[in-house]
Parts: C-alpha cells; structure tokens; sequence
C-alpha cells in the first residue's frame, strides 16, 4: 500500500490555476471592432479556461488496479514493465500547469488485454509531488485525490 506523500490540495490547485499560477485561466474579454456587441477570447485564454477544463480529480480509491501498482513501483523506485517509464514526459499538449522541463515523468498503467503500453499513464510532477491519471493517452488527466 502506498503511503501517499503525494497529497496535493484540489483546491489550492484549482486555486493556483484560476488565479494566475502557472497557468493562468483568465478569459477576459477583448474587444472584436469588427463584430460590434460580440465577445472574443484570446488564444492564450481558450487554451487555457480548457486546459483548466482537461484537469480534473479522480479519488485514489477509484483508480484501476493497475495504477495503485504503477504508483507503487513509482514509490519503490522501479523496476519498471517498459523501458518508457520515468522518462520525461514534455507535457507538449498544454493539459498540465506549465513547468519546466524534466518537471513531469511518465508511467506505463498496464491495460489487460492490449498489445502494447495502451492509453493509461501516471504522470508525476516533483516539487509538489503531484500524480495525474491519464486513461486516455493524454487527452485529459485526473489528479490523484489520496484523501478519498
């Protein structure tokens, strides 16, 4: 059983995204002179307000079987099922709070049945020891909830 010291706080996350953490989901409206009485979003902001959208919270109690056991194998150190697992994962679909690079590493969530790694990772982020849940290949993450 893991010991989760990865507890991140969903509001204090929600919180850093909202308000200008590394994120910042801001939509404020800029004006469009050629449609009058229409409304549009910068790109930065719509990428944004759905990054923000892409990032929800899954309860630890709810994750498959499979990703207790990576997320245990990520606690012990390894050995790791695909030579993959731990390396660098660049975040080059915008869905996590932007870091630096080598902030995020990803991890094999072995899906019975399928022929290669399948769709479900863990992905980790360090300082603040946070773990997203993806069962989509990185469409969209879930930040583990140990608290639940």
């Amino acid at each position: 059983m893991r010991i989760p010291p990865r507890i991140v706080s969903i509001t204090a996350l929600a919180a850093a995204l909202l308000v200008g953490g590394p994120v910042a989901a801001s939509a404020s409206a800029v004006s469009d002179h050629h449609a009058p009485n229409s409304t549009a979003y910068s790109a930065t902001s719509v990428s944004s307000v759905a990054a923000v959208a892409a990032v929800g919270d899954i309860c630890y109690s709810k994750l498959p079987d499979q990703a207790h056991d990576t997320l245990d194998l990520i606690e012990a150190g390894g050995p790791y099922p695909y030579p993959q697992d731990g390396t660098v994962f660049q975040n080059r679909e915008g869905i996590l709070p932007s870091q630096g690079s080598g902030y995020y590493h990803e991890y094999t969530v072995v899906t019975p049945g399928s022929p290669d790694r399948g769709a479900r990772r863990i992905v980790t982020g360090e300082e603040n020891q946070e773990d997203y849940y993806t069962a989509d290949h990185y469409e969209s993450f879930d930040l583990v909830d140990y608290a639940c």
